[in-house]
């Protein structure tokens, strides 16, 4: 337990604000009274560093580095460095462990600390040794990476880390499988000239002689046998070769990006590149970051998402309330599950607004209408409603391999609109057609349905009585809205928008099935009940404010027949035809339909190339290089992309 002590000055080498760390209450034992912090050189990205100068009580002023073990060891008096440095970080790195290496030096007492360089402090150095961490896979990490590589869902790892540990941890969270071979790519400049190489390694080659080696271990062989001779491949490369490809090999970065998985020692502004370089390969990128770092890349992913709340969580549009990518199949869940809602809510709007100019239009024919009460009821009480609760249904809870449709003016969206329409249209017309030839159907008297079936069914005058008396108060509230024509197409035409509301309230695959919307369906139920109750009620006040006509009950059972019939032949269509992605994909194969994204066409045709890759080839660039922003063209984060040249 240490007592950190802010703000305590220090004068023996000039005013500075240093800060002093003590031994806790609770140490028995402390090799020091306290160490003075006399000046600090923060962590830098593009350094892959950082130093602190620091002073024992009493003591001579020290400098203390660490950072990448490569680093550090550059860095290093060559004589303080084990010859088995490279193995040994090999062996670590390998086996998925963290690696940090470790240096000191001691300054000299007269110079004020703050007056240092960088370069003069983080300059021959001793070598420490290195700090091995080990950071596990949390338990959620590779069941989510497997549902999503089920659901062809790519997986790409972009770290700063050591390139052998990114891969090791790769493997163990299943990203690379254990068949599949891993390729490292190198880009290294050429000394004395303007060009640059790139070489293709299999570093499962490269790991049969250092195993051999360090450890001896042959049962390695058979594995790596297996991982060569697999058809899958996948590249890893480090930021510094990743910077040269995009400067000297540009037209081959398409093709890495292909296949590559492993990202390692990268800096932020080479994670913002990379992101936007998958996204001129038409890739859809989401990017998990938890570190001041990632903003960059997370700004310009298509759907940032941060693991912590803090500087990440500003710059990324999505911020999860646990530290694990768990969040990121239920981003995409809901994502979809949203896009397809909205299709559906466009889908039924449309629906609405033709079913309803359909019937209006049908009117227009004989010089009618539907009446005010008509259109507020079906705005109102039926589209309204059905509006704000038809989106309540929730995301599926499995991921399925392919995507929803993404574009409005797509052929199974389209084709499902106008076919509901010419149903739509088909009942309207035929209902309209019909009632016009029923024995009861008088275009001038329209009280003559309920007259003619009374006085076939009772002579008493008591019952011709009463039906005179109701056909005065008719006469005497009819506002020329009413005749059979209209109440069979308003009840139609009303009706018809809780079918294609339910029909287009589909389920599975994106959205859970629509009986867990318990109040879509029960607000479903009370709109037909309604609605029916409108068509076989036949009470006079009720009639007259809606602008109905009584008809014979035969004609409403006809009615129910016609709207029983549209609703068994949309969803029958609507299951068969629209939904049927076998049906889809076989019309695409069919009239040779390929895709437009970049990425699809780049790995067909890599596909046919037996020289790809070029394993254990070295290519050379020209001699014309293409310049490159220190931003690397993307987002940048000033406080965290220091440059060697400022510092």
């Amino acid at each position: 337990v240490i007592d950190d002590s802010n703000g305590h000055q220090t004068d023996g080498q000039g005013s500075t604000h240093a800060t002093v760390v003590r031994p806790g209450p609770k140490a028995t034992t402390a090799p020091v009274e306290g160490i003075t912090i006399l000046h600090q050189f923060p962590f830098s990205s593009a350094l892959q560093r950082m130093s602190v100068i620091t002073q024992e009580l009493g003591g001579d002023p020290q400098a203390f580095i660490k950072g990448a073990p490569e680093i550090v060891a550059m860095l290093c008096r060559a004589e303080t460095v084990p010859s088995n440095f490279e193995s040994k970080l090999l062996l670590y790195t390998a086996q998925g462990f963290r690696v940090i290496g470790l240096a000191c030096k001691s300054l000299p007492f007269g110079k004020a600390p703050a007056a240092l360089t960088r370069e003069e402090v983080e300059s021959d150095l001793t070598f420490l040794g290195l700090l091995i961490m080990e950071n596990r896979l949390k338990r959620e990490t590779k069941p989510v990476l497997e549902e999503l590589s089920a659901a062809r869902i790519r997986s790409v790892m972009v770290t700063g880390d050591n390139i052998q540990t990114a891969i090791t941890v790769a493997k163990n969270a299943g990203m690379i499988s254990p068949t599949h071979r891993v390729i490292l790519v190198e880009a290294n400049e050429v000394p004395g000239s303007f060009s640059a190489s790139i070489t293709w390694k299999s570093l499962e080659e490269n790991k049969i002689e250092d195993y051999t080696s360090l450890e001896d271990d042959s049962q390695t062989e058979p594995g790596i046998r297996l991982a060569l001779g697999s058809g899958q491949y996948h590249f890893a490369m480090s930021g510094k070769s990743y910077q040269i490809v995009v400067q000297h090999f540009r037209h081959l970065l398409p093709k890495l990006l292909l296949n590559g998985t492993v990202f390692a020692r990268m800096s932020p502004s080479q994670k913002s590149s990379l992101v936007e370089e998958f996204q001129k390969l038409d890739y859809y990128v989401g990017m998990c970051g938890d570190g001041a770092n990632d903003c960059g890349a997370l700004k310009v992913a298509h759907a940032g998402i941060s693991l912590s709340e803090q500087e990440a969580s500003v710059a990324s549009p999505f911020t999860s309330r646990t530290p694990s990518i768990a969040c990121v199949p239920e981003l995409i869940r809901e994502g979809r599950a949203a896009l397809v809602t909205s299709f559906c809510m466009f889908k039924y709007m449309a629906l609405y607004s033709t079913i309803q100019y359909l019937g209006v239009l049908l009117l227009y024919w004989q010089l009618n209408s539907f009446g005010n009460y008509q259109f507020l009821f079906q705005d109102l009480a039926i589209t309204t409603v059905i509006g704000v609760t038809m989106s309540f249904t929730g995301a599926y809870p499995k991921l399925v391999p392919y995507r929803p449709p993404s574009q409005l003016i797509s052929p199974p969206l389209l084709l499902s609109v106008v076919l509901n329409i010419l149903f739509s249209l088909s009942m309207q017309i035929f209902g309209f057609v019909v009632v016009q030839e029923q024995p009861w159907y008088d275009k001038t008297d329209i009280h003559s349905a309920c007259l003619s079936v009374n006085n076939y069914g009772s002579n008493s005058s008591s019952s011709l009585g009463l039906h005179g008396a109701r056909d005065g108060a008719h006469e005497q509230t009819d506002n020329g809205f009413k005749s059979y024509e209209n109440t069979t197409v308003w009840l139609l035409s009303t009706i018809n928008c809780l079918i294609v509301a339910l029909v287009f309230s589909k389920g599975k695959p994106f959205r859970q099935p629509i009986y867990t919307n318990y109040v879509f369906i029960l607000v479903l139920i009370g709109q037909l009940g309604i609605c029916l109750f409108l068509m076989f009620a036949d009470i006079d006040d009720l009639y007259s404010k809606m602008d109905l006509v009584c008809t014979p009950t035969t004609w409403r059972i006809s009615m129910v027949i016609m709207l029983a019939v549209t609703l068994a032949v949309s969803f029958l269509v609507e299951e068969a035809v629209i939904e049927n992605r076998p049906l889809w994909l076989f019309l695409k194969k069919t009239f040779r339909y390929h895709s437009k994204s970049h990425y699809k066409r780049l790995q067909h045709v890599l596909e046919q190339d037996s020289a790809w890759p070029p394993l254990n080839e070295t290519f050379f660039s020209d001699s014309v290089a293409v310049t490159v922003e220190g931003n690397m063209g993307g987002h940048s984060n000033p406080t965290f992309d220091s440059s060697e040249d400022s510092l």
